[in-house]
């Protein structure tokens, strides 16, 4: 394959050489980033690309410059290989098929429960917004057993892409440790729970806390519990720690908690709890904002009005809150613009290898709705 095997008439290197004035071996420097070509040369090709609306051929432009001109956006859990029994092909579905291919085996829940929480969508557009204008195409992938995240780690390695965002869902993730560990290109978003040296976005979650915290009070609520995120990952930890200290700098010392998981099931059960244990409570502070609809059903279903009896805060302002009766205020995570700037910075990794690993930590801002 060469790099002008295209439909007869389509323009060549030959046709670009011949409009730039220069040598087809000088314009094919250029097309593949060769960084020793003068400035001068480098912008009559690109004019010269322009005009006859020359387009490389992606294949053997790879061969090439070594590069696959795409990304492994990887999900990752901590779990083990199911049985063989209870095993299951891996494969794309219809949303993941349009990017790329799903990838590793037993996927079941785990990629249910993907798809099904707003997050990760957010996350995808915000990588495809920032990768699509630059000719870089995503490839979704799911490790969420050992062996998927092997196979994921032997597919970047093998080239067949540049390198990986990596979103994780458990704590105990190995998936980011063992990419750094071979040496791979690789932004993760949110801090990783244990000391690995990945370049990383995430929020100060704490902030956000702080300011849900102040709204309730604010409001003149007093009898205010909060619903915690999962306490082994570092964002449940922070959104608790940074509500419980606000609440204790303004003379509340003790806040009631009962931990979820991030789901409207585990919402409405901890909801339940508390109205069980502190049937007066007046403000609630969800830590995201799937857990902040299933309190805002159990408060309904219980006769307490939101907000007349009982103001109700969320996190994140996904597409939930907007559709939660009432609609949720909440604090706002940028996922959409923290999912882009995790592509931008592995693009700056893959340009200068040479740059220590960075983190991005984005401002959460607080969003009024009817809820608080």
């Amino acid at each position: 394959m060469t790099e002008d095997s295209r439909a007869v008439g389509a323009p060549t290197l030959e046709d670009v050489a011949k409009a730039a004035g220069v040598s087809r071996a000088t314009v094919s420097r250029v097309i593949n980033g060769v960084r020793n070509v003068d400035p001068v040369i480098q912008a009559a090709v690109r004019d010269a690309v322009s005009v006859t609306g020359y387009t490389p051929n992606r294949a053997a432009r790879s061969l090439v410059t070594r590069k696959a001109d795409s990304i492994a956006l990887v999900v990752s859990g901590a779990g083990d290989d199911p049985p063989p029994v209870a095993a299951t092909a891996g494969g794309g579905g219809d949303d993941c098929g349009r990017e790329g291919a799903g990838f590793g085996g037993g996927m079941g829940s785990f990629m249910t429960d993907v798809f099904a929480d707003p997050f990760f969508g957010r996350v995808v557009t915000g990588v495809v917004t920032f990768l699509r204008p630059r000719g870089i195409h995503p490839v979704l992938m799911f490790a969420e057993t050992s062996r998927a995240r092997d196979e994921a780690v032997s597919y970047l390695r093998q080239g067949s892409a540049d390198g990986a965002l990596v979103v994780s869902t458990h704590a105990e993730d190995p998936l980011p440790a063992l990419i750094t560990d071979a040496g791979l290109p690789a932004v993760l978003y949110a801090r990783p729970a244990r000391p690995v040296r990945i370049s990383y976005v995430d929020l100060a979650h704490q902030d956000g806390a702080r300011l849900a915290a102040e709204h309730l009070l604010a409001r003149g609520c007093r009898r205010i519990v909060t619903i915690a995120g999962p306490l082994d990952v570092p964002a449940g930890q922070d959104r608790l720690a940074g509500f419980r200290e606000t609440m204790a700098r303004q003379g509340h010392p003790y806040v009631p908690v009962a931990e979820g998981q991030f789901t409207e099931e585990s919402g409405e059960s901890a909801m339940e709890r508390l109205l069980a244990e502190h049937p007066d409570l007046d403000g609630v502070f969800a830590a995201n904002d799937l857990m902040a609809v299933g309190a805002c059903r159990v408060l309904r279903e219980l006769g307490r009005r939101v907000p007349e009896d009982v103001a109700v805060i969320g996190f994140d302002d996904s597409r939930a809150a907007a559709s939660c009766r009432p609609p949720l205020t909440t604090v706002r995570q940028p996922v959409e613009d923290m999912a882009a700037e995790m592509a931008r910075l592995l693009l700056d990794r893959l340009a200068r290898p040479e740059r220590p690993v960075t983190s991005v930590i984005f401002e959460p801002t607080l969003v009024l709705r009817a809820s608080a």
